[in-house]
This record gives structure tokens, sequence and C-alpha cells, in this order.
């Protein structure tokens, strides 16, 4: 695991775009308390996340909590602390990048703290198809999806997107979409919670008033297509999933670990 030193070159001397990962990681959780600290494999869960993502890119840990801060530092990851008023994980990745003093035009890949088994090659993929737009003023993130099965759409604690024939999503939803009124379907799209963003387009984020489809489905990322803009999509082949529950962490760990 490589400690992250945050020796920032100046764009000056920059002769690509500059790119780094940042973990939001907030204490509380309803359905699973205290979650980003619960053990995975030895260490708490935000911090197996970081170790699977360290070899990409420089990690940071961006977290309301001090003793997230601390179990941080003991295991020699650089983490930042960031208010406990933010509403979703992006808007407290924002401030964290704001206080790194990130410009416009560097990449930032937000993987969810309760990831912890995601593959390198998922945020490669995430970061490629956010260079790819990060000249295109109305797409505001980059994402990615894996193919679901049919029962697996069935479950709300995986995310739907259904996107357009350019790859650009549609719509997220907790519910099954499309819903398949007259035949069978098997392309559903199981969405992962891993964004890409320049700072120019994060900062855009940050100034969007929340919109009530966020609120209805949970889903901060419908926010951005509620005020008219575009995520770009990518599909990829991952055995990774969020981790909502006890009972999803124990699958993760013997899925894992057999």
């Amino acid at each position: 695991m490589k400690v992250v030193k945050f020796i920032r070159p100046s764009p000056i001397q920059r002769e690509e775009e500059y790119h780094m990962i940042i973990i939001p990681a907030r204490i509380g959780s309803t359905r699973f308390p205290s979650k980003v600290m619960a053990d995975v494999l030895g260490v708490p869960m935000f911090a197996r996340t970081a170790m699977a993502v360290s070899d990409v890119d420089d990690v940071v840990v961006a977290t309301d909590s001090e003793e997230v801060a601390e179990r941080a530092k003991e295991l020699g990851i650089e983490s930042i602390l960031t208010s406990a008023d933010h509403t979703s994980g992006t808007e407290r990745i924002y401030e964290a990048a704001t206080k790194l003093g990130l410009d416009d035009r560097e990449i930032v890949i937000n993987v969810q703290a309760d990831e912890p088994f995601i593959e390198a090659e998922v945020v490669e993929a995430v970061y490629n198809t956010t260079a790819k737009h990060s000249d295109d003023h109305d797409v505001i993130a980059c994402s990615a999806y894996k193919s679901i099965s049919n029962p697996e759409a069935d479950d709300p604690n995986i995310v739907k997107v259904v996107t357009d024939d350019n790859g650009f999503a549609l719509y997220f939803s907790r519910s099954k979409i499309p819903f398949p009124r007259d035949h069978h379907f098997d392309g559903y799209k199981g969405h992962l919670g891993i964004y890409g963003f320049t700072m120019k387009s994060l900062s855009l984020y940050s100034e969007m008033k929340p919109c009530d489809l966020e609120h209805i489905e949970k889903l901060e990322q419908l926010r951005v297509l509620a005020h008219g803009y575009k995520i770009a999509m990518c599909e990829v082949e991952t055995d990774s999933f969020g981790i909502d529950t006890i009972e999803d962490l124990q699958r993760a760990i013997r899925k894992h670990t057999l």
C-alpha cells in the first residue's frame, strides 16, 4: 500500500492531466451502522477499498469521522476531514478536492467506501471515459455498469441504469428498468458506485440544487439528469458489488476467500 504524499506539480509542469482517487467515507449509515469501519479481511472496509485501488493512482479518504481519520493514519492512508452536513458522497469529495487545491482540468475518481473488492480495471475504465469527455461541457460525470441477471434486477439495493444508443444514462432507478411489459428481457444494467469528474464538472455539480428525484430514489446522480446534463457510461466486467447490509458483507467475503 503506497502512502500518498501530495507533492503536486504545477499546471505548467504537467504534460498531461493529473488525476486522483477520493473515497468518501461517511461514518453514519442507517442500514449498516459504522459500515465503513466494518472489518474486511483484517482492516476496515474503507481501508480495504483504498488498498484495492492504490496501484491505480494517489488515494485520499474524505471523511466526517475522527475515528476513520485516525485509523487511516495508522494504516498509512491519507485522509481529509470534511463536514458532517453533506447530503451526498459527491459533495464530500468536492470539499476534499477543494482543500487539495485541484485545478479545473484535474480528474477526480469517486470510489465508494463500500466497494472493498473493486477491481483496478474498473477504475481505469471510468478514468478513460472521463478523460474522453473532459472537454464535453454537457457531461458532468462518467460512471460504469455491468450486466446483471433478471433476478438480480429485482433487488432494490442494486441500482439499474438505462442508456441511450450513444452510451449516455437516461435514468437510474432502484426499480426494475426497463419494465418488460410484453416479453422476457435479459439486458439489465447494474450501476456501479464509481464516478469520474473533472474538477470543473465537480464544481458545477456542487452548485446544482438537489432535486425531487434524487430524494425519492435516494440516488445522488439523478441530480445531474434533472438539471439537463449528461452522465457518460461505460460497460465493465466485475465481480464486485456495493456493501449495503451485513449480509452483503458476509457474501462478499465468502466470494473472495473461496
